[in-house]
This record gives structure tokens, C-alpha cells and sequence, in this order.
């Protein structure tokens, strides 16, 4: 799809008109739809002279820039057969950050969630080359519209690669396939990247990554994507991201309920908010150092995999308690933030994972956990969260908590066995590995990285966290 910015009309044979609660309807419409009140999601498809479609858009009262994708997406999704190859979208009065978000959902309303059945539906016109996207906006708005339509196509590109790898399942999606992104990015968009296999792994001892992953056909990897615009310079900012990479998820020898198995091809959803960042940041040419980490491994049984009550020592030397082998994605981060601390030394730390069942609990679907004692990051993030409508919300992290990772026979143990604040107990295990990092945060993005879309019947991935970064890259 081609997309173009005009400040005056462009008559396609198509046309989107996006209206708030009780604002005035287009002349053409009152006619026919008088009582359309434009509340979000509200939509009315107009059928106009030769052969000319309209189509009414609700968005609500001050709705944010979450809500204005989500909306567009949906209206796109549902309606995009009926829509001519040459659609027009009128957003004067709309700013940049709103223009940004707007094309994001009407990308991703061409997503197709059918990644392997063999009868594809008729791709439409509209989502192929040959399609044309107009979008009207006041003349003082041009150039900071065409800069969002820029920063929108680069991050619906990388949203688009990670949603695919997020809904693929694991026959599909090893960490070997993780690591083959990641390389072909990092060609494509000039960073580097470093894969560690498991012979490097052993040899270098990173033994918390091998042990989740010694159950698996599949070996482990650790993946270090690096960009760095200018590497000459000792005084750029460098942000540090680590992303829990499980490619699937059995639970190990405590093992999982079979109901909802087959959704643990989800556990990657730290990955891909990392690996997607780090594209989106080397595509935009940000002037800071992005470095992503990503142990990536599937979690699995076999008569090799790690049992309760095993004791391993982590990459940087600590002593791990495994008291649960399905709390493995605070076991391979902890190697993820060792190799960070160790070898990068960023000035900004930052994980993320769906962690815990306990944060959804907390949070249910609308946020992920936050947690961080520092104050200043916590504010930088939470106000981006806010801003893109990925929300974040901060849940303490107090010494008190140490208790529910103490053991009697390691350091520390990975599960407090506790049927309350799981959460916090994960956080203050990643916490012991971050050697004391004065702006570390702990992302807990279980709730929010598989949801339910208007894509499929069952819950699919949201690429949560991408935007999320980017803006807080963006304002560092």
C-alpha cells in the first residue's frame, strides 16, 4: 500500500470519515443516518453515487491514541473487502501523534492471523501494491504528518514480524528461527548481531539459560542485537533491553495444565517487544546505543530436564534454587541481565517478560507491571505507557519482599511457593541479578502481550511493548 499526505481533498472512490461524539455529520450523510452519534466503534458503510463508498467512524469522547488505533483497525479489518484500491481518510484537525496511530491501525487492520491454512481468503486490492492510501491534513500539519507516516510504516513493520512470530506455533518457531530474524534485521537495517549456541554458552557458563533449555531438542541461544549509531563516541546514552524468550512453554517437569498449553507459543512476548525495538531504533536512526538481549529457549520434558529441587549457577555466579521448573523466565533473564551487566554496562536497564499469572491478577488486561526503585525511570515509563496507551502501572519492589526468594541450601530460589504476590517475588529474583543497577526496571507484560483482537476466536499476540519503548527512546 502506497500512502500518500495531501492538504486538500482527494476524491478516491473511497472515503473514511472519522467523527467524534455528536460532532456535525457530512451533509451527505444526515439524509440517510441522521441518528449516527459517533460513539467509538460506531460504524455506518454509506453507499453514494457512481460508485462511491463512505464510511462513518465513530471515535468517542477525547479518545487516546490506544483507542483511535484500535478503532481504526477494527473499522479496517471488518470493512476492508468492501473498500476500493484508492481510499481516502480526512484528518485535518488530527496532530501528529494522532496520525501516527491512526496508520498503525489501519495497517494492522490488513493483518491476516492465518498463517498456515491452506485456502488464504482474497487478499484486498487495498492491502497489496497496488493499493493507495490518501490521508487529508491541514496544510501547517504536513510535515509533521509525513514524519509520523514514516515512523508508522517502520513500526508496523516490525509489529508485523513479531505478531507472525509470536502466533507462530513452536514446530514452527524454535529459538534457532529467533536468532535467523534477528541476523537478517541486523544485515538489513546496518546493526550487529551475536549469537551465542550452546557449546559457547557452556563454555562461557551461562548455566541458567542451559537448564531451562537442556529438556529440548532445540538448543538454546543467546541473541545480542547492537545498535550503535556511532560507535566512536564514549558519551552517547546506551539503553540496554532484555527480553525473556521462550519459545514454548510446557511448564517443565511441573508440568502445566493442558487447557491453555497451547497458547505458551506466547511466552516470547518480552523477545519481541527487544527484538522489534531494536529494529525500530536502527530504522529511525536514534541517536542513543540500543542493545537487546534475548535468551531464547523453548521449556520442555524429557529425562535430561531440570527437576525441583535442582541448584544452578547463573552466568554470574549465584546460585539458583529451582523450585519450580514453570517459573523458568526469571531463570534464563537472569542470564539475560548477567550478560548485560557483565559485558554492556548500559545506563538504562530495562526487561521484559510475561512473567507471571499473578500480575494478571493484579492488573487483569489493561496494564503490565512496573517495577523499579528508581523513581525518574519510573515516571519516564509510565508516561510513555500512557501516552501510546500501552499502559504500565508500578507495583513496589520493597526489601521486605526478599524473604519469598530466600533459600535454604542457594542464593536464591526462583519460586516462593506463596499464593500471593508472585509478582513482586518474580521482580526481587530479577532484582538479585542486576548487580544493583541504579535505573533498572522490570517490565511484567503477561496480560498484555497475547489478548483477544478482532483476528481470531482465540487470544493472539498484540506486539505489545514496541511502541511502548519507542517512545521512551524517542524522549530519552
Amino acid at each position: 500500500m502506497n500512502t500518500q499526505f495531501h492538504t486538500s481533498r482527494f476524491a478516491a472512490e473511497t472515503t473514511i470519515w472519522p467523527l467524534q461524539k455528536s460532532q456535525p455529520l457530512p451533509e451527505f450523510a444526515i439524509s440517510v443516518q441522521p441518528d449516527f452519534k459517533g460513539d467509538l466503534n460506531e460504524t455506518l458503510l454509506i453507499y453514494g453515487t457512481e460508485g462511491r463508498k463512505h464510511l462513518l467512524l465513530g471515535l468517542g469522547e477525547k479518545t487516546g491514541l490506544n483507542g483511535l488505533l484500535k478503532a481504526f483497525r477494527k473499522a479496517f479489518y471488518v470493512n476492508k473487502a468492501k473498500f476500493s484500491p484508492r481510499v481516502s481518510v480526512d484528518l485535518t484537525g488530527f496532530d501528529a501523534p494522532q496520525t501516527e496511530a491512526i496508520l498503525l491501525g489501519i495497517y494492522g487492520g490488513g493483518y491476516n492471523l492465518k498463517l498456515y491454512q491452506t485456502t488464504q481468503p482474497e487478499t484486498t486490492l487495498f492491502y497489496t501494491d497496488a493499493g493507495e492510501l490518501h490521508i487529508q491534513v491541514a496544510d501547517t500539519e504536513l510535515a509533521a504528518a509525513q514524519e509520523a507516516g514514516r515512523h508508522a510504516n517502520i513500526i508496523w513493520d516490525a509489529q508485523r514480524a513479531m505478531l507472525d512470530l509470536m502466533n507462530a506455533p513452536s514446530n514452527y518457531k524454535t529459538p534457532q528461527t529467533l536468532a535467523d530474524w534477528a541476523v537478517a534485521s541486523g544485515r538489513k537495517h546496518d546493526y550487529s548481531v551475536t549469537i551465542l549456541d550452546h557449546d559457547e554458552l557452556a563454555r562461557q557458563g551461562y548455566n541458567a539459560l542451559l537448564s531451562v533449555g537442556q529438556g529440548s531438542e532445540n538448543p538454546p541461544l543467546l541473541i545480542i542485537c547492537d545498535y550503535n549509531p556511532d560507535p566512536s563516541r564514549t558519551d552517547i546514552t546506551t539503553v540496554g533491553l532484555v527480553g525473556k524468550g521462550v519459545t514454548f512453554d510446557t511448564g517443565g517437569v511441573s508440568i502445566k495444565p493442558s487447557a491453555n498449553m497451547h497458547l505458551m507459543k506466547s511466552d516470547m512476548g518480552g523477545a519481541a517487544a527487544v527484538l522489534g525495538t531494536v529494529e525500530v531504533a536502527a530504522r529511525l536512526k536514534l541517536p542513543l546505543r540500543v542493545v537487546g538481549v534475548v535468551p531464547a529457549t523453548e521449556n520442555v520434558v524429557d529425562g535430561m530436564a531440570t527437576k525441583p529441587g535442582d541448584v544452578i549457577t547463573s552466568y554470574l555466579g549465584k546460585t539458583i534454587e529451582i523450585i519450580d521448573t514453570d517459573a523458568e523466565g526469571r531463570v534464563i533473564l537472569a542470564d539475560g541481565l548477567g550478560h548485560m551487566v557483565r559485558h554492556i554496562q548500559p545506563d538504562i536497564l530495562i526487561d521484559l517478560a510475561t512473567l507471571t499469572g499473578n500480575v494478571i491478577a493484579a492488573l487483569g488486561y489493561q496494564a503490565g507491571g512496573l517495577f523499579t526503585a528508581n523513581d525518574n525511570l519510573a515516571a519516564q515509563l509510565l508516561a510513555a505507557g500512557t501516552h501510546t496507551g500501552e499502559r504500565l502501572w508500578q507495583l513496589p519492589i520493597w526489601d521486605e519482599y526478599k524473604d519469598d526468594i530466600s533459600s535454604d541450601v542457594a542464593d536464591v530460589k526462583n519460586y516462593s511457593g506463596k499464593p500471593v504476590n508472585g509478582a513482586i517475588a518474580a521482580a526481587k529474583f530479577l532484582e538479585a541479578f542486576t548487580e544493583n543497577h541504579p535505573a533498572w526496571a522490570h517490565l511484567d507484560i503477561a496480560g498484555m502481550a497475547f489478548a483477544d483482537t478482532e483476528f481470531g476466536q482465540q487470544k493472539n499476540a498484540t506486539a505489545f511493548g514496541i511502541r511502548l519503548l519507542t517512545e521512551f527512546l524517542l524522549k530519552i
